[in-house]
């Protein structure tokens, strides 16, 4: 959404009183949108502490800037953002959408001090890894499989399906094939996501428990 912003506006208690703030928040907003050239795409709010990440509003927030590719926020100051801890992490879902805060209290974007740029810096590199590893071990689960006699493109279906339909279950077969070669649950659902399966462990888990509970009645 081309020029489009969201805003986001914040009191930390439920108390009546704090609603002519919200309200008086989000018009002084508007008004400083508008004079920076953005369209106000969606207003969110909450009437929640700032050193918590688990507001509905910041929530709502952050999917509808997701969904919507939306990438400017407006807050009257950073610390409606958040606080502590819960800053820098909201902060870090920002960035990583390529998005920027604008504050009415600095009247622009957002200023990062030395310490919120290394700290934003080190989460990009934590994440960039942990997206290695858990590539690595998908990987790892596969050739394990695969040394263990099993042969995906035999029995797979749905592999490279470039008609784009939507992909089927993974068959009960396949979890119990991989379970006979001695392979973990966790493994199991490794391996079947790079093949291209959406299926979680508690899913593989569960599909496996159901059927050893069928077979044995």
């Amino acid at each position: 959404m081309k020029n489009a912003a969201v805003i986001y506006c914040r009191v930390s208690t439920t108390k009546e009183t704090q609603q002519s703030s919200l309200v008086r928040q989000q018009q002084e907003l508007e008004v400083f949108a508008k004079q920076q050239g953005y369209t106000v795409a969606a207003r969110f709010q909450d009437q929640h502490s700032g050193y918590d990440v688990e507001r509905d509003g910041l929530l709502e927030m952050l999917d509808f800037m997701k969904e919507h590719e939306v990438k400017c926020v407006f807050v009257q100051d950073e610390t409606r953002l958040a606080r502590g801890n819960a800053r820098i992490a909201v902060l870090h879902l920002i960035q990583k959408m390529n998005a920027q805060v604008l504050t009415l209290n600095e009247a622009g974007p957002l200023a990062l001090n030395d310490m919120d740029t290394m700290l934003l810096e080190i989460l990009a590199i934590v994440e960039e890894y942990q997206r290695k590893l858990h590539n690595a071990k998908i990987k790892r689960g596969m050739q394990r499989a695969v040394a263990q006699g099993y042969r995906p493109q035999d029995n797979l279906k749905n592999r490279g399906n470039i008609e784009g339909a939507p992909r089927i279950d993974v068959p009960i077969e396949e979890i119990v094939r991989l379970r006979e070669l001695g392979l973990t649950f966790q493994e199991i659902t490794t391996t079947l996501n790079g093949l291209g399966y959406d299926v979680s462990k508690a899913t593989v888990n569960r599909r496996y428990l159901a059927y050893e509970q069928e077979m044995s009645t």
